[in-house]
This record gives C-alpha cells, structure tokens and sequence, in this order.
C-alpha cells in the first residue's frame, strides 16, 4: 500500500535537486499524517531538509491536544515541528473557515525559506468538493480547474502531491501506520458547506457513480488546460492593447465580445482585482469605454475603480483624495511619501542639467499643491499657465492631480514631478537632481 502511494507521491513532484527542502502543512489529521510519513522518506532519499509546522487556531478545546499529538508523531519521525499559535476575529462578519485558511496560509508564508516546497494535504476529494463549491458559486474556467499541483508560493513553491490519491487510499494506508492521528469534531459541522459536501452529497454520488472523483479530476484538468490556452490568448492581446498598465480602448474594438471580456478579465486579475460578474463587465465596456467624450466615467470593482482618460482605461484606488501634507527634504535624502504613492529622493553634486544648488534661505520641502492663483512657467515651454492646465498638456489623468510631489525651494515651486522644472531653477552644469520613484500602485 505504503508503497504504490509513495510512487505516485514522488510521480507528481518536480526533480529535487530543484529544492531547498520541504516544510510540510502538518494539522495532525489522518491527511496530512499520510503526507508527513511520505515527506519524511522523500526527504531521507534525496537528502533534504524537512519541517513541519502546526497552526493552532484556538478554536476548539481540544487545540492544545492536538498540538501535544503533533509534537509526539514529529519526535517519533525526527521531523523539527514548528507551532504558530493564531487569533482570529469572532463576529467580524467573515466566515471562521476563511479566517482560519487565511492565517493559516500567511503563516506557512511567513516560514517558507527560498527554493522551499510548502507541502499540502489536499487530495481527490477534495478537488471533488472544490468542484462541487465552485458550480455552486457560478465559476468560471479558473475556478472550475480546481487546484492546481504545483505553484509560486511566497519564497518557494505549493505542491499538492495527493492530488492524484483518493482518501479511501489514504486511510487504508493510516491504518497501517503506528502514528494515530486527531479529529477535529466542527469537519462533523454540516452547517459549513465543505463539510455538508463531505458528510451527506459526496458520499451519495460515490456510491451511485464510484469513480465519481477520478472522472470529474479529469474534467477539472481538461479545464485547466483550456483555461492555460484562454490566458496565453489574453496575454497576447494584453501585450498589443496595452500603456503601461493602462488599457487602450482602440484595439479592443475590433475583438469579438468573447475576446475583449476575456482580455478585460485578463486585465483586471493583472491588478489584483476581483473578477467582476458579467453583468458588471458589460457594465465597464457600455458605461465607462464607451462613454461619451466629455464624460468622465467611473465604475466601482469592488476594491478598484475603473475610469477612462484619453482613450485608456484605468484601474485605479477608489476615493483618492488631494494630499495636503509638506515633507521637508534635504540633500542626499529619501522621504517616504503618503498613501501609497512612493518615495521621492534629492541627490546632489549631479554632472550635467539638473535643478540649481538652492540658497542657504530656500529650504527644500515635497508638496502636492500651489497656491491657488499661482502660475508656473516651466522651462522651454512658453509662458505661464496653471498648473491644471500644465497637467492636462502633459496627459496626467484627473485623479492625480493633487497627489503629485512638487519640489519647492523656499515657498518657489522648482518643479513638479518628473515632469518639467520652472524657470530660474534650472542649472546648467552641477548642482542637484531630484527622482521619484512611484508605487506599483500610485494610482
């Protein structure tokens, strides 16, 4: 048994010699026990260091005996266990299961050294109620892929070697081992969904279709594929409608409504953003690409906001404000800016054009507004205007103005941005040379 398990253990990993050693997600139950024992003999066969760590959520009264329990089976295996012990936030709104996965998580990444593999219990079952989960939830292609075997992790990579074993397997394999392992009484919860599938569906499924797991792992890999494919297609549209990270709206208009929401999701999930429904990405192409001209459209995606300028859409923050702050800066020195919008840095004694040495009565100081009224007259581009109109010529978007790190040498604006300097601040040969540096996100 242990062995037909362990060869398709070490079938679904990549070569070792890629690895700076294994950390295994150790809860104590019969899972990730399996996963442990099957851990602790790939690792003495290839050399490789091997640790386990432990999440104790507090949740149930039996934590600390779990914990007691993994430490007994790490000792017996000679595996170094490592206990984080977590707090999460009762009636916060957010399901316990999900704060529990996402401490859980962040910890394991916390501890996942460089070149590491983080090690987790998942088997066919449960890409059998991940399936199930997301037909619930309406997903798409990703989601309906389930999870995936091997993956970017933190430092290192996620492996899923069981993924491929069904926990029939896995128990009959428990049984024979001399480990034990614990059970956590809320799996017999019925009230969690995950826990209804397994309990009371799963079960019926499988005793009218046997193989139920295997064929739909299957369908969910042929899923995979397709949804590889679909990218690869977004990627290359991404690369010819792309600005920056803005996206132009041009090209999208001669794709195929299937293409162009497939290259707006491709976009959106680039950022970080949620997938939005397709009522709402109908909404963003109507509402905010096709907008009229002088409009100055906007559409809220959940934790971002879309918004078009020139012709380019743009995902930006929601509700970004004007900053008011002044930041006094010297020579030689980096100064962090507010709300995310990077760091600026005044570097002196330059070779070549920069801004002028400024007088002992100018102080320097980083702000993000002038005084209204206040006209600017930047160097080598006619007369002076204000800084709106300054901004427009030089295509800033509307929703940056007024967070924009302007330079002030006394109470003298010198320059703004990396935009342009004004007259009289100019130095030929020597002097200082200011640079900011915006945040992934300064949007």
């Amino acid at each position: 048994m242990i062995s037909r398990i362990y060869s398709r253990f070490c079938q679904t990993l990549p070569a070792p010699e890629g690895s700076s050693g294994l950390l295994v997600a150790f809860s104590g139950g019969l899972d990730s026990t399996v996963l442990l024992v099957l851990a602790a003999q790939f690792a003495r066969e290839h050399g490789l260091g091997l640790r386990a760590l432990h999440v104790h959520h507090g949740l149930s009264p039996h934590a600390n005996d779990w914990v007691r329990h993994c430490e007994g089976v790490c000792q017996r295996l000679a595996v170094p266990l490592i206990v984080e012990r977590v707090q999460l936030a009762l009636g916060n709104g957010e399901s316990l299961e999900a704060q529990a996965r996402e401490a859980r998580y962040e910890r394991l990444a916390a501890h996942l050294e460089e070149g590491e593999w983080l090690l987790t219990a998942h088997h066919q079952d449960d890409q059998l109620e991940t399936l199930l989960l997301a037909l619930k939830r309406g997903a798409g292609l990703r989601g309906l892929a389930g999870m995936v075997p091997n993956q970017p992790f933190a430092a290192g990579r996620l492996l899923r070697p069981l993924l491929e074993t069904g926990r029939s397997e896995l128990a009959e394999l428990a049984d024979t081992l001399p480990y034990g392992w614990v059970e956590d009484e809320s799996n017999q919860d019925t009230e969690y969904d995950r826990n209804f599938l397994r309990q009371q569906l799963i079960p019926q499924l499988k005793a009218r279709w046997p193989a139920m797991a295997q064929t739909a792992a299957r369908s969910m890999a042929i899923c995979a594929e397709q949804e590889a494919l679909i990218t690869e297609l977004a990627e290359a549209d991404w690369q010819q409608a792309r600005e920056g990270e803005a996206l132009c709206i041009a090209p999208l208009l001669a794709l195929s409504a299937i293409r162009r929401n497939n290259l707006l999701r491709h976009w959106i999930r680039r950022q970080g953003g949620d997938m939005p429904s397709r009522e709402l990405l109908g909404l963003l192409w109507q509402e905010v690409a096709l907008a009229r001209e002088d409009a100055n459209p906007r559409l809220r995606l959940n934790t971002l906001e879309c918004r078009r300028f020139q012709g380019q859409l743009h995902l930006v923050r929601p509700n970004l404000a004007p900053c008011h702050e002044v930041l006094p800066i010297r020579i030689g020195e980096t100064v962090a800016l507010p709300d995310g919008l990077g760091q600026v840095r005044v570097q002196g004694n330059v070779v070549g054009e920069g801004l002028r040495t400024p007088r002992a009565d100018e102080p320097l100081s980083v702000r993000f507004q002038v005084a209204a009224g206040c006209m600017l007259k930047p160097v080598g581009r006619g007369g002076s205007r204000r800084l709106k109109k300054l901004l427009q010529e030089h295509g800033v978007p509307s929703w940056q103005r007024g967070r924009l790190p302007i330079l002030y040498y006394g109470e003298q604006v010198a320059a703004v941005a990396d935009l342009f300097i004004c007259d009289g601040f100019l130095a030929q040969e020597g002097g200082i040379r200011w640079h900011w540096q915006q945040a992934a996100a300064a949007e």
